[in-house]
């Protein structure tokens, strides 16, 4: 029985007709949690984009085994900027609430519980700190008990412990709702606590693998430069 939920199959995304992504193969398996790495304009987001069909690719991609315009009910997004307006009146409760047509009020507080926001219900939007907010848009991704959930640099405007408490969150949707994650982060530290499997993309598949065996001195090299400094990780 396959257990893949994501596969990719020489994926090439191109802009301007210069190379972005370059001949990318791999497979994410159901129930894991998944960190893309690489440096500023490596590509990972334009991989996230390209998945959820955001944008022209060459090459193949499923989700749960179909295309995926076949898998978007099951699919949770938090993308890398939210932009709103934070004079705006409009409470956390709210705002997820606006997320779809109809949405059962116990499905919001159990979102909200669930990323521990559910005191922050009647708090209005722009009273959040980044990290609160952060955790709503995660909140709101749930809403539709996605069995895959992508997180673009989620935590980018994160301090180190909003940052853990970030993957605590994501290690505790995984663990108890078995849902599959795929984040893109530059925290390798936490990467390699958290996530099962790292793919380190620099336009090309760097590597791929559990991340004590996939991050080396000559990995990093590859996508950060000589001048990355690599400390070795005794667990």
């Amino acid at each position: 029985m396959d257990k893949s939920m994501v596969q990719v199959k020489h994926l090439s995304v191109k802009y301007n007709g210069k190379a972005v992504l370059n001949d990318i193969n791999f497979s994410i398996a159901k129930g894991e949690i998944v960190a893309l790495v690489g440096p500023n304009g490596s590509g990972k987001t334009t991989l996230i984009r390209a998945i959820l069909g955001l944008i022209p690719y060459e090459g193949e991609i499923l989700v749960d085994r179909a295309p995926i315009r076949s898998s978007l009910e099951r699919i949770g997004y938090v993308p890398q900027q939210f932009d709103f307006d934070k004079s705006i009146p409009l409470t956390v409760g709210e705002f997820l609430r606006l997320a779809f047509k109809r949405v059962a009020d116990r499905k919001v507080k159990r979102a909200l519980l669930e990323v521990d926001m559910k005191r922050h219900e009647e708090a209005l939007l722009g009273s959040l700190s980044g990290g609160e907010f952060q955790r709503v848009l995660i909140a709101r991704a749930l809403l539709n008990d996605p069995a895959i959930l992508f997180l673009d640099e989620a935590i980018s405007e994160v301090d180190l412990a909003g940052a853990k408490g970030f993957y605590e969150i994501v290690s505790h949707l995984n663990q108890v709702h078995q849902t599959t994650v795929v984040l893109v982060s530059h925290e390798i530290n936490m990467v390699y606590q958290f996530a099962h499997q790292i793919i380190c993309l620099n336009r090309d598949l760097i590597c791929m693998g559990k991340p004590k065996e996939a991050i080396t001195k000559e990995v990093l090299e590859k996508l950060y430069g000589r001048e990355m400094r690599f400390q070795e990780h005794r667990h």
